[in-house]
């Protein structure tokens, strides 16, 4: 799972009472918006998730069938960059007012990617930029969500909020594998409309929501669009690497990282600053999340092309299998913090890390045993999925000192959107591929077969190599 969390920087309330809560009336009003705020942050999400499933299918019709996983990266940047921005826009810039921008600009990509793609001939650019306006619509009511439920909620509806997010989240994936199941039976422009219907819930909010600017700092223009920039080569790189041009992206993106670097040690008020990069514990954190995320959107197009392929399966078809594998990361994420308590971080993350790797190298290995299998293989790597948020996201901010925290949530959401997109580009890409057909360490696989095998395998490694490290590195990283 690509999961969010969003950066929230939340200034003191002038709404709490004496005993450090809220008084009835602000929590009832925090109540009020938050429930049609996390109904557009799940319509949104299906969204992403359904064209994931969908993708290759999409690049098919829109006859850009090796740019298809463009289709899920580049929104996924956009994700990436959003979550971290929206946070600092709350110290400058009303609830009303983002919340405002965010629906409008959530309608305008459902109406243009189906309008454009349906009405008209479809085509690859008008997918991806609708795609990409509704990304950054929907995720400011995950934002909005989570500054609500810190400054304005009661502590004792604090946690049980916090946890509808969570599975509002693994929910809006399950719901939109079925829907792209479901709509690419009869036509994928549908999957666009979804969650055009949440403009209604624009004057229930602008009624609840608060319209209290913050502090007035101003968010780091120059310093998010030279790093996203520099990101967005970076993906575009892994994305064509086989192309003569390729290293027109790699060159940019040194670049832009380059003179990033430069602007953040000549810059006043930095989003980041250099120190904040010359932390190694925190280094070390973020490569448990560049490791262990990097194959977070690649099970479920394989595993449609598994279907399609080998059991002649539909879209439709294979979405009712692998809906079950989401209600099990759903389950098992809601009471993740729980079995954190309980077992301690570095059990869980070895043991998330496990049921990972044996989600994919037993579907590799499982390759022709039938669809129910592969799908028991599949709940087992999203409940380890489910499981490994909470852990690795606590480890890699507890390297950080507090007045740094924020950023460094912001900076978590970034690297596992964007490690996810590129490893969406390379993996995907690699579906299908005739190099991957010709043997296989799986007995009996053969043809397409061996070739889904041995990319399941390669995704297997990935989180192994994730997992040695943070063998190797724990005590590094947990010391303080």
């Amino acid at each position: 799972m690509a999961e969010n969390t969003q950066t929230v920087e939340v200034q003191a309330a002038d709404v709490q009472t004496a005993d450090g809560g809220v008084d009835e009336k602000t929590n009832a009003m925090a109540v009020r918006a938050l429930i049609p705020l996390l109904i557009t942050f799940i319509l949104g999400t299906l969204c992403l998730q359904g064209f994931n499933l969908v993708f290759t299918q999409v690049g098919k019709d829109v006859g850009a069938e090796a740019q298809a996983p463009l289709i899920t990266a580049l929104p996924s940047i956009v994700l990436g960059i959003v979550c971290f921005i929206y946070g600092s826009l709350g110290d400058f810039v009303s609830l009303k007012k983002l919340v405002t921008i965010g629906l409008v600009t959530l309608l305008i990509g459902s109406v243009f990617g189906f309008v454009a793609n349906f009405m008209f001939t479809p085509n690859l650019w008008t997918v991806i930029a609708a795609r990409i306006l509704q990304t950054a619509g929907e995720q400011v009511a995950g934002s909005a969500y989570l500054v609500i439920a810190t400054k304005y909620l009661k502590p004792s509806l604090k946690v049980v909020f916090f946890g509808l997010f969570t599975a509002g989240y693994q929910l809006s994936a399950s719901i939109g594998v079925f829907a792209a199941g479901m709509l690419s039976a009869i036509s994928w422009q549908y999957l666009f409309l979804i969650p055009s219907v949440t403009i209604l819930f624009l004057p229930l909010l602008l009624k609840n929501l608060p319209d209290k600017n913050g502090s007035g700092d101003k968010v780091d223009g120059w310093g998010f669009a030279i790093f996203g920039l520099a990101t967005a080569f970076l993906t575009l790189f892994f994305t064509y690497t086989s192309e003569s041009w390729a290293w027109i992206m790699i060159v940019a993106a040194v670049v832009l990282y380059v003179a990033f670097a430069v602007y953040i040690n000549r810059a006043q008020n930095p989003f980041v600053t250099p120190t904040f990069f010359k932390n190694t514990r925190w280094i070390m954190g973020i490569m448990l999340i560049i490791l262990f995320y990097f194959v977070n959107y690649c099970i479920s197009p394989i595993f449609n092309a598994i279907g399609g392929s080998i059991y002649k399966m539909s879209t439709s078809e294979v979405s009712m299998y692998i809906v079950w594998a989401f209600v099990v990361a759903a389950v098992v994420g809601t009471t993740s913090g729980a079995i954190v308590d309980k077992i301690g971080r570095t059990p869980a993350i070895v043991t998330a890390a496990i049921l990972m790797i044996v989600g994919f190298v037993g579907a590799a290995f499982a390759i022709n045993a039938g669809f129910v299998v592969l799908t028991i293989f599949a709940a087992l790597y999203y409940a380890g999925c489910g499981l490994m948020y909470s852990p690795v996201v606590s480890t890699v901010l507890d390297t950080l000192p507090a007045d740094e925290s924020g950023r460094g949530v912001g900076m978590n959401d970034l690297m596992m959107n964007v490690t996810a997109s590129i490893g969406i580009s390379i993996i995907g890409g690699l579906i299908g591929a005739p190099s991957l057909q010709g043997s296989s360490l799986v007995a009996g696989a053969t043809g397409a077969a061996a070739g889904f095998a041995n990319l399941l395998l390669i995704c297997g490694v990935i989180v192994v190599v994730g997992l040695v490290f943070f063998l190797i590195f724990q005590k590094k990283i947990y010391k303080k």
